[in-house]
C-alpha cells in the first residue's frame, strides 16, 4: 500500500485517527437497538409468505389472547388512522413526456401482497418473545396468485398492479436517438454485448431497527432509527404519509452501523412502529433480524442490458446505444425510480468524447423486493455497461486495452466538457490516473506473470475499469427540473462557545464515513481552533435545523462546504469585534490561523477571546447581536465528478474454476483530500463491495418468488481471503465550483471495481462474457466448454 499521510497536525490533508472510532471498538457505541424507554414493548411483523396473494381475512384472535400479547395492528387499522401510502420521492418522466406510473403503497399491506416477506400486521408484546409468538399465532387467509420474477419476461407476465399495464413504471430515454442511429449505422465496426448486473442485497453490520415513542401530555412523537437521512425521514412521514404534524415529530439516528444506501429509505417498519406508538401509548420497539433483513430491505442493482458501440476506422468512439430493463422491485421505493435513470443514463458518456449517446430504459414492476441504491447507485451499473464494452472493443478491434481507453478520453484541456447525456463535467485528468495505475500493476510486465501462471496449470487474466461518478448530490435546481420532490442542499451551523470550544451541527449523517473527524478537521482548519475542542453534532432534527443527509458521496462537497460558510460567517463576525475591541477600522484587521491583527500595529487577539467578548456586552459594536453562532446552508452549481482508473488482475484455477483477485490497483481523483487515511478506508471497502458483487453475491428467487438466498449461508458476502492486498493511490484535480476543491470517495471502490474484475475474468477466459458473479461452478463450466446456467 502506498504512504498515507502527507501532511503532520491535524488540520486538512492530515492522516487523523478517526475520534469516534474510541467507542466502537470499546463496545460504547450507541445504536437503536442499545436504547430503552419506560415501559417499552416489543413488535414482531406478520409477513407475507407469498409473493403474490390476495388478502382475504386476518385471524388475530389467537395472537391477541396469548400472553404477553398487548396488540394485533394491521393496515385496514393503518388506514382508518390516515396514514398514507409510502411515496416514491422521485417524478421521472417517460419518453412521451407523461408521467411514471407509481403504485400505492400501503406500509401495512391491506388487500393484497406483492413480494415474499410484505408486512401484513404488527404484533406488539412485552417482550420479544410474546411478540414472536403472537406473530406467529396470527392465521392470515390468502389466494395465492401467479408470480411475475423473470426480470426477461416481466412486461409479458401476470399483472402486479392492476392499474399499470405491462408491469411497467416508465419508458425513459436520454440523448439523441436518430443522431445515434446514423452514427452507428456510418461506423466502421460496432461491437455489441449482452450484460447481467445482478441482483445485490445490502447487508449493513447492524441491521435496521426503530424506537417509536409518543409522549401523550404533548402530543410529540420521536422516532430513533438507523436512518441515513433523519430529515427527509420526518418530512416524508409528516407530509406525505401524515403520521404526525412536522413540528410534532422528532427523528433521531443515533450511532448507525453501515447502510451501504440501504438506510436512506422509508420503510414499513419505522412507519408502523411510529403510529403504533401512538396509538397505544408506550413506546414500541422493533430490530430486524438477519432473515428479515434478507427479504425486507431494499436490493440493489437488477439490469438487464444490451449495448452497441460504434467506432470508426481509427478507433474512435463515434455512437454509444444502450437499452437496459431495470428491475423496480414490486414497488417504487424512496429513490427507486431516479436510479436506472438519471443516476445511470447521465454517465454513459464516461471518461470518454463519445460524440453520440443513446440509452432507453424499461423499469419494470415484479414480485420481489423493492430495489433502489446500493453503494453507487446507478453509478456502477453505467461504468460497468461502459467499460465493459470498450474492454470488448479493443479485443475485437486487437488494440490494446489501454491505448483504445487512452485514445477516446477527454482531454485537460477539454474541460469543461458537456457530455451528450446532459452532464457538463468541470475538470479531470483521466490519462494521468490511468498512467499511474498502469505503472503501479507494473502493466509491462503483465505477459510473464501470465506465463509464469501457465507453468502452474493456472489461467491468468488482467482488466482495467476507467470510471467517472457524478455526485456531491445535488444542485437542487436541476435535481427538482429532474423529477426530485426535494432540494438537495445541505446546511451548517458553526457555534463558538464563551470558553472557545466549539460546536458543529451539520444535516449530514455519519454511519461510517468518519464526519466527527473530517468536519472538524475542516473547521479547526478554517477557524485555527484545535482540532480537539471542536464536537461534531449530527443525526437528530430536534438539534440540527435541516438536511438531507448522506448519501451520493454528497457529505464533504455539500455538507462540509455548508461548514465553510458558516466558518466564513463566523470570521466575519469576530472581525468587527476584533476591530471594535483594538479601536481600528474592519478592513484594516485580518485573520490568519486562529488570531486576528489590527494592520500596521502590533495588536492581535485569538478567536478564543473574540468569541468570549461576544458574549460580553460593551465587548461588541452596539449594532451586533451578542453571541458567535453563524449558520449556513450550501447548494452548488454542480455535481462533482471523482474518476480514476482501477486495475485488476486474477488468477484462476481450472481444476475448481475458483477465481482469485491477486492484484488490484485503484488510482482515484477525488479533488482535494481531507483526511487521506478516511479515504483509502473508503476505498478498501468499495472495493471488497466490488469484488464481491463480480464473484461472489447475487440475489435470487425461485420461480414462485421465494428468496433463495436469504440468510449467509446462501448469500456469500467476500471474506478477508477473497481480497488482496490493495494498493491504493491518488492524482488531484480540484473540484472548481465549492470552497474545499472536494468531489466525494464514498462510492468510486465499487463504481470501478466490479467492471476492472470482470475485464479479468474474461481476459483470463478468452470469452466475450461471463454474467456475474463469476462463481466457481459458472467459471468451471465455461473451462468445460459447457454453457452458462441461467439464473433469474
Amino acid at each position: 500500500m502506498t504512504a498515507i499521510g502527507t501532511t503532520s497536525g491535524t488540520g486538512i490533508g492530515a492522516a487523523v485517527l478517526r475520534r469516534e472510532d474510541a467507542r466502537f471498538i470499546t463496545g460504547n457505541g450507541r445504536y437503536t437497538d442499545d436504547l430503552r424507554q419506560d415501559g417499552q414493548v416489543y413488535a414482531c411483523f406478520v409477513r407475507s409468505p407469498y409473493a403474490h396473494a390476495r388478502i382475504l381475512g386476518i385471524d388475530a384472535a389467537d395472537a391477541e389472547s396469548a400472553a404477553g400479547v398487548i396488540a394485533v395492528l394491521n393496515g385496514s387499522q393503518m388506514q382508518a388512522d390516515g396514514v398514507g401510502s409510502l411515496p416514491c420521492g422521485w417524478m421521472v418522466k417517460q419518453k412521451d413526456g407523461t408521467d411514471m406510473r407509481s403504485p400505492p403503497h400501503p406500509p401495512l399491506a391491506v388487500d393484497k401482497v406483492n413480494y415474499a416477506g410484505e408486512p401484513v400486521a404488527i404484533v406488539l408484546g412485552e417482550t420479544l418473545e410474546a411478540a414472536r409468538h403472537g406473530a406467529e399465532a396470527v392465521a392470515v387467509e390468502y389466494e395465492e396468485l401467479p408470480a411475475v420474477i423473470d426480470l426477461a419476461t416481466a412486461t409479458d407476465s401476470a399483472i402486479i398492479h392492476t392499474e399499470i399495464t405491462g408491469n411497467l413504471a416508465y419508458e425513459w430515454e436520454l440523448g439523441d436517438r436518430a443522431a445515434t442511429d446514423a452514427a452507428l449505422a456510418a461506423a466502421t465496426h460496432i461491437t455489441r454485448l449482452d450484460l447481467t448486473n445482478n441482483r445485490l442485497i445490502p447487508n449493513a453490520i447492524e441491521p435496521r431497527a426503530a424506537l417509536g415513542v409518543y409522549d401523550v401530555a404533548t402530543g410529540d412523537h420521536t422516532l430513533y432509527t438507523t436512518s441515513q437521512n433523519p430529515h427527509l425521514e420526518r418530512l416524508v412521514l409528516s407530509a406525505f404519509v401524515n403520521v404526525a404534524p412536522e413540528h410534532k415529530l422528532r427523528v433521531i439516528a443515533p450511532d448507525v452501523g453501515g447502510g451501504f444506501g440501504s438506510k436512506i429509505f422509508i420503510y414499513s417498519e419505522e412507519t408502523a412502529v411510529i403510529w403504533a406508538a401512538r396509538r397505544i401509548r408506550r413506546p414500541v420497539k422493533w430490530t430486524a433480524d438477519r432473515s428479515e433483513a434478507f427479504l425486507a430491505d431494499a436490493h440493489g442493482r437488477d439490469h438487464l442490458t444490451h449495448a452497441e458501440l460504434g467506432t470508426d476506422a481509427a478507433g474512435n468512439f463515434v455512437a454509444l446505444k444502450v437499452h437496459t430493463v431495470a428491475n423496480l422491485g414490486a414497488y417504487l421505493s424512496t429513490f427507486g425510480s431516479s436510479v436506472p435513470t438519471y443516476l445511470y443514463g447521465t454517465l454513459l458518456a464516461g471518461q470518454y468524447l463519445t460524440p453520440n449517446i443513446h440509452v432507453e430504459v424499461q423499469g419494470v414492476f415484479t414480485n420481489t423486493a423493492p430495489v433502489d441504491a446500493y453503494r453507487g447507485a446507478g453509478r456502477p451499473e453505467a461504468t460497468y455497461v461502459i467499460e465493459r464494452i470498450v474492454e470488448n472493443a479493443a479485443r475485437e478491434l486487437r488494440k490494446d486495452p489501454a491505448d483504445l481507453r487512452r485514445q477516446n478520453m477527454i482531454r485537460p484541456e477539454q474541460f469543461p466538457y458537456q457530455t451528450p447525456v446532459a452532464l457538463v463535467y468541470d475538470i479531470g485528468d483521466y490519462e494521468k490516473s490511468l498512467d499511474k495505475a498502469l505503472s503501479l500493476i507494473d502493466y509491462a510486465a503483465f505477459p510473464a506473470r501470465r506465463r509464469l501462471s501457465e507453468s502452474r496449470g493456472k489461467r491468468r487474466g488482467i482488466g482495467m475499469a476507467c470510471y467517472i461518478e457524478a455526485c456531491g448530490l445535488a444542485p437542487s435546481k436541476l435535481a427538482i427540473a429532474l423529477g426530485a420532490g426535494v432540494g438537495l442542499y445541505e446546511s451548517g451551523e458553526v457555534r463558538m462557545n464563551p470558553t472557545g470550544s466549539v460546536t458543529v451541527f451539520t444535516g449530514a449523517h455519519s454511519h461510517g464515513q468518519g464526519h466527527e473527524t473530517t468536519f472538524a478537521q475542516v473547521v479547526s482548519d478554517r477557524l485555527g481552533v484545535p482540532f480537539e475542542a471542536v464536537e461534531v453534532v449530527h443525526g437528530d432534527t430536534g438539534r440540527v435545523e435541516f438536511g438531507l443527509g448522506t448519501y451520493g458521496s454528497r457529505s464533504l462537497a455539500v455538507g462540509g462546504s455548508a461548514l465553510v460558510k458558516a466558518s466564513e460567517k463566523i470570521i466575519a463576525k469576530g472581525r468587527r469585534i476584533a476591530a471594535h475591541l483594538m479601536e481600528g477600522s474592519v478592513d484594516a484587521v485580518d485573520f490568519a490561523a486562529g488570531r486576528y491583527s489590527l494592520r500596521d500595529s502590533n495588536r492581535s487577539m485569538s478567536i478564543q477571546e473574540v468569541a468570549f467578548a461576544a458574549y460580553v456586552p460593551g465587548n461588541y459594536p452596539e449594532d451586533l447581536e451578542p453571541g458567535f453562532s453563524e449558520k449556513a446552508f450550501y447548494d452548488p452549481q454542480n455535481f462533482t465528478y471523482p474518476a480514476g482508473t482501477h486495475i485488476a488482475e486474477v488468477e484462476i484455477d481450472v481444476e475448481t474454476g475458483v477465481v482469485r483477485v491477486v492484484n488490484f490497483v485503484a488510482v482515484d481523483d477525488f479533488g482535494r483530500i481531507i483526511n487521506p487515511l478516511i479515504v483509502h478506508g473508503q476505498v478498501h471497502g468499495g472495493v471488497a463491495q466490488g469484488i464481491g458483487q463480480a464473484l461472489l453475491e447475487i440475489g435470487l428467487y425461485d420461480a414462485q418468488g421465494q428468496l433463495l438466498t436469504g440468510s449467509m449461508m446462501d448469500y456469500c458476502l467476500p471474506r478477508a481471503d477473497d481480497v488482496p492486498d490493495f494498493v491504493v493511490d491518488t492524482t488531484v484535480t480540484h473540484c472548481t465550483h465549492n470552497p474545499l476543491g472536494v468531489k466525494g470517495c464514498g462510492e468510486a471502490g465499487a463504481i470501478g471495481s466490479p467492471a476492472a474484475v470482470m475485464n479479468a475474468v474474461t481476459d483470463a477466459l478468452g470469452v466475450e462474457e461471463v454474467a456475474m458473479p463469476a462463481t466457481p461452478e459458472k467459471v468451471w463450466r465455461i473451462l468445460q466448454g459447457l454453457p452458462q446456467r441461467r439464473v433469474a
